[in-house]
């Protein structure tokens, strides 16, 4: 990668990969992109931003053209509980962007990183240790979004010799930005309130079992997929990755060993309940470990104190 232009950076995970990739490819060769001006001052201030709709392809073209882009990150998505709210909406943005992004690499022979999602599986495929191939039925438009996308990924590099790759991550945890609808959501505001509050209502029942990452390994992930040796790629869109599986019984009980008062109460959302529960409960991520030697750094309790000091020093608590 030498130029490389992110869709959606103002994101959950856009507005920590883009200065992320500014670190390790300098400023000048990350292009951040989002629908409107209203972005971070880091992502403005610190290398080239570009106000962009993703669904426009010839502003996108155009743009790609003028920064002279080798490597596309469209991170452009609706998420899976606010998809549910606007099927056809969520349904345009997602896939409108992705084709976009293909179809300009196809014309400029350049690459395109897309995250697929745990919200890919449906409540038929194995919930436990889910494979890398198996069944994907998927029963929210978000999931069907990825499916599809993960497919066109593959089609496009089979017919056009597109370089697309993508992950399949699970619930991305951060304390920068958060959430934005979706259903691992309760996995971030949790460290929220146990510090604000002491406590916490859960939308998830207990044993809703679920995979999360650390933002630190998702981004690591990333950058690792898209320089890894094309030859050793078996699958690319999208590979397994996961670092942990907790339900919400334990992410409350690894807070508890910082915060021993905290306390965890519960109101279900039918909604995203019913999403967690068509979603593995573990995915086997085996093939990113033997394809590009995917491995991650955090585990639930070292990601809770890590998450606990950063939350403590940006909300000004001692």
């Amino acid at each position: 990668m030498r130029n490389i232009l992110v869709l959606g950076a103002a994101g959950q995970i856009g507005s920590e990969l883009v200065p992320y990739l500014r670190n390790i490819y300098s400023a000048d060769s990350v292009v951040a992109t989002d629908i409107n001006n209203k972005v971070p001052a880091s992502l403005k201030d610190a290398g080239p931003f570009v106000v962009l709709d993703a669904l426009n392809g010839a502003d996108m073209l155009a743009t790609v053209k003028k920064y002279n882009i080798d490597t596309i990150f469209n991170l452009v998505a609706v998420l899976s509980a606010r998809g549910e709210q606007d099927p056809t909406f969520a349904w345009k943005v997602n896939m409108e962007s992705l084709i976009n992004a293909l179809e300009i690499s196809r014309q400029t022979k350049g690459a395109v990183f897309t995250p697929s999602s745990i919200g890919a599986f449906g409540p038929t495929t194995p919930k436990d240790n889910t494979p890398q191939d198996t069944i994907m039925r998927p029963s929210t438009i978000y999931g069907v979004s990825k499916v599809a996308a993960e497919l066109l990924g593959d089609y496009y590099h089979a017919k056009f010799g597109v370089d697309a790759r993508g992950l399949r991550y699970p619930g991305i945890i951060s304390y920068v930005t958060l959430p934005g609808g979706g259903t691992t959501d309760y996995a971030v505001e949790i460290y929220y309130k146990a510090l604000q509050e002491g406590s916490y209502t859960c939308n998830l029942k207990a044993g809703s079992f679920l995979d999360m990452m650390y933002m630190p390994d998702a981004l690591r992930a990333a950058v690792e997929l898209m320089e890894a040796d094309p030859s050793k790629l078996i699958h690319r869109n999208s590979f397994n990755v996961s670092a942990m599986s907790f339900d919400p019984e334990m992410i409350a009980a690894s807070i508890k060993k910082e915060l021993p008062h905290f306390e965890l109460k519960y109101e279900i959302d039918p909604i995203k309940q019913s999403i967690a529960d068509s979603w593995p409960n573990s995915m086997d991520d085996s093939c990113a470990r033997a394809e590009w030697n995917w491995k991650p750094e955090y585990n639930l309790d070292s990601m809770t104190r890590d998450m606990l000091a950063k939350l403590r020093l940006k909300l000004d608590i001692k």
